[in-house]
């Protein structure tokens, strides 16, 4: 069966947060990384995208199940204060912050602390970036143009929703999804940290 591109649907959450975990390591397997906490990823970059804005969420399906989705919130703001105020608080209730000194702690673990002390991020000037988004796909169907229609899916319905532009976060290591931005007319806006934490944002106009 050929990957097929469509809308998401309630039932899609356990294998879009099976592909978060699959994609979770800079871009390759998190399995082992996140034993302990298989869902931790996809509670934060896959959950509450499905919940707040299922109306810009695509799902990538073929025989074996989701292989790949596009997420998307059209206004960072409004959508980071719904995160902070309705779905953050369940999270910290069940997970508590981590103790102790952060470099004996396990990724999952690092995740958690996260849900403690989110790090929201909008590049500057916000009006011309207010959107951003999310998308992975598992190895079985990269390097096959899905990834290519998804975007453009995505930032074609953010353009019909007035969106003047949007942006993303990108681990620096994972260059070949730098690469893949890059030939989509996205422009690096921003950096922040060093070595394997360094993290880039990337951000595109969008024609209205």
């Amino acid at each position: 069966m050929n990957p097929i591109l469509r809308d998401y649907r309630a039932g899609d959450e356990s294998g879009a947060y099976s592909v978060c975990l699959k994609t979770g390591d800079h871009g390759k397997d998190g399995e082992a990384l996140y034993r302990e906490d298989p869902d931790a990823l996809g509670r934060i970059y896959v959950g509450p995208y499905l919940r707040f804005e299922s109306h810009l969420a695509f799902i990538l399906e073929d025989g074996q199940g989701v292989c790949g989705y596009a997420l998307a919130a059209a206004d960072s703001r409004a959508f980071y204060q719904r995160y902070d105020r309705e779905w953050r608080p369940e999270l910290c209730r069940q997970f508590p912050e981590p103790r102790g000194d952060p470099s004996t702690w396990s990724p999952a673990q690092a995740i958690h602390h996260l849900y403690h002390h989110p790090d929201f991020f909008c590049p500057e000037p916000y009006e011309l970036y207010p959107s951003h988004l999310h998308i992975d796909l598992l190895p079985r169907v990269q390097g096959r143009g899905h990834g290519r229609r998804m975007m453009e899916e995505l930032l074609g319905r953010l353009r019909v929703r007035g969106s003047p532009g949007v942006h993303l976060g990108m681990s620096a290591v994972n260059q070949n999804a730098h690469r893949f931005y890059l030939k989509l007319g996205f422009r690096e806006l921003a950096c922040a940290g060093e070595g394997d934490q360094r993290s880039i944002t990337m951000g595109k106009r969008l024609a209205t």
